[in-house]
């Protein structure tokens, strides 16, 4: 059954080590969509972090989507339209928030439009990912963000305090959310039934494309959900061992133009 539909992740992914887009995946992602094939990126990042690639990959027409905030958030890419929007209670947000102080480690909250932090002594990965993804960042209390849509919420540090800290995160507390790792200095904390699996499989039955016509191209922790789901899971060689294991195949690196090789040989 040929493959209508692919999923692809950004870092890691459909970026090589210098953040950019090779010609090669360019004219693979062109040539699908000319095929009729949808190329969804799909990524942990906010809107605000993908438009630029969006826009340089073609991906701003009609019947374009894009899946952002790990499957937090789906949206038709020309008009902003959104078809799934699962946010977070202000009350997971204070929970979120406790526990972190308690884990004594940095954290901030994601709007639609801006990142939240209630640490005084902002994290460096806290501005760090304000960078990353082109979003204003603000220090607020807890108290003066009680009427915001956060769609996700993030533990950030160095990948050892991090690490530590994970492992202390109450059973509870881990049943609760959607946690995943996005990178070392990255915990990811998301509504329970919020994963990039859900979003991909959601956009596939309103398009009307079957899961084995599926495809999902990706290399960390939080790709794990959608590899899971769809007909053809594809791992990127420079991607995390444990998913290889549960890839249908390995396609090349991001330096090798990986997810090029990926739609050239198992899409077109």
């Amino acid at each position: 059954m040929s493959i209508k539909l692919v999923a692809i992740d950004i870092d890691g992914t459909l970026l090589n080590s210098k953040k950019e887009i090779t010609p090669s995946v360019f004219e693979a992602i062109q040539d699908a969509k000319a095929a009729g094939v949808k190329i969804v990126i799909t990524t942990g990042r906010p809107i605000a972090g993908v438009s630029k690639l969006l826009k340089e990959l073609h991906l701003m027409d009609p019947g374009d989507y894009v899946i952002t905030f790990n499957g937090g958030l789906v949206q038709k890419t020309a008009t902003g339209k959104e078809l799934i929007k699962d946010l977070l209670h202000y009350e997971d947000y204070l929970d979120i928030e406790s526990l972190a102080n308690k884990l004594q480690i940095h954290s901030h909250a994601i709007t639609k439009d801006g990142i939240y932090t209630s640490n005084r002594d902002i994290g460096r990965y806290t501005i760090h990912e304000s960078q990353l993804v082109n979003m204003p960042l603000y220090y607020r209390t807890p108290e003066e963000v009680r009427e915001k849509e956060f769609v996700k919420a993030m533990y950030i540090d160095e990948p050892d305090i991090l690490d530590a800290a994970i492992a202390k995160i109450p059973k509870e507390f881990k049943d609760r959310f959607t946690m995943v790792t996005s990178a070392p200095f990255y915990l990811e904390i998301l509504g329970k039934t919020t994963n990039k699996g859900a979003a991909v499989l959601h956009l596939a039955e309103r398009l009307g494309i079957q899961q084995e016509e599926t495809m999902a191209i990706g290399d960390e922790e939080n790709d794990r959900s959608m590899l899971e789901v769809v007909g053809h899971a594809v791992v990127m060689e420079n991607g995390n061992p444990a998913l290889k294991k549960i890839a249908t195949t390995i396609t090349k690196s991001n330096d090798e133009s990986g997810v090029a090789y990926a739609i050239r040989k198992w899409v077109l």
